[in-house]
């Protein structure tokens, strides 16, 4: 298949999927018999996990038997491919597992290590987020612009973290004075939704603290179509996959803003 093509069937793969699973988890939700750990990190998996992973992966293998597939629970399904799909079939299991209806499904596709296509869907308040390199962002068919917004004297920031970071004092005392110099401080146990605030303006930023996983490409593409800037902690433009992000996401306009707030939380160690 030519690469148009591939891209236009995958959106439909990967929309019909985040439906379906989106489904699975929602009719589960408050009815959980199974909840257990599954690495020392403290990270929780249900059934509801498992099933809405088993739908979108037989869903992509069906329609792409050819292509690579990284997902959450299942782990890499290997294939000598040039697409690559990132799965995180319940983004926000901690939440989930507790009652708090704070999670979503995300999906990415990425074409040599470049998200193409992601796909957010949130079941619980029936949002589904679409964005494609070049082509923009959308919530629900309406176009996503994260619009301008002047100086800040206080921003609203979302914090990621990797499972690594949680001893990590270097970044406690980074996340300590984004605290503190910010209006608020942000963390959902659920990236996405804190990509897809971001996307929607309302948040200012997010600030990435080496967490790499299924999870973080949607979103990233989702801001960055969007109009939001993706950049390292340097200022960098952020693209590709793969390392130890450190990351900042923002307006263009709030660059210099969010570069010296993390600058000076790294330098006050």
């Amino acid at each position: 298949m030519m690469e148009q093509q591939v891209l236009r069937i995958a959106r439909e793969v990967a929309i019909s999927s985040a439906y379906e699973a989106g489904r699975v988890i929602r009719d589960r939700f408050g009815m959980l018999n199974q909840v257990r750990e599954k690495d020392e990190h403290g990270d929780l998996v249900t059934e509801a996990d498992h099933k809405a992973e088993a739908v979108i992966l037989h869903k992509i293998q069906s329609v792409f038997p050819g292509h690579r597939i990284q997902s959450e629970e299942a782990g890499e399904i290997e294939a000598e491919s040039e697409w690559t799909w990132l799965v995180d079939p319940l983004d926000g299991t901690n939440n989930y597992a507790v009652g708090l209806p704070l999670f979503s499904v995300s999906i990415t596709l990425v074409h040599r290590q470049s998200p193409v296509l992601a796909v957010i869907y949130e079941p619980m308040t029936e949002r589904l987020y679409v964005a494609a390199t070049g082509e923009g962002a959308t919530c629900n068919g309406n176009g996503l612009e994260i619009g301008e917004r002047g100086p800040l004297a206080k921003a609203r920031v979302g914090w990621i973290q990797g499972h690594l970071v949680q001893h990590d004092r270097k970044a406690a005392r980074l996340r300590h004075h984004i605290e503190a110099n910010s209006k608020r401080l942000m963390r959902l146990w659920a990236p996405t939704l804190q990509w897809t605030m971001l996307a929607r303006g309302d948040l200012d930023g997010i600030i990435v603290y080496n967490s790499e996983g299924e999870d973080l490409y949607s979103g990233l593409l989702v801001v960055q179509e969007s109009g939001g800037i993706v950049m390292d902690f340097e200022g960098h433009p952020f693209t590709g996959t793969g390392g130890q992000p450190y990351l900042i996401a923002c307006r263009s306009e709030h660059r210099a803003y969010f570069l010296d707030l993390v600058r000076e939380g790294l330098n006050d160690q």
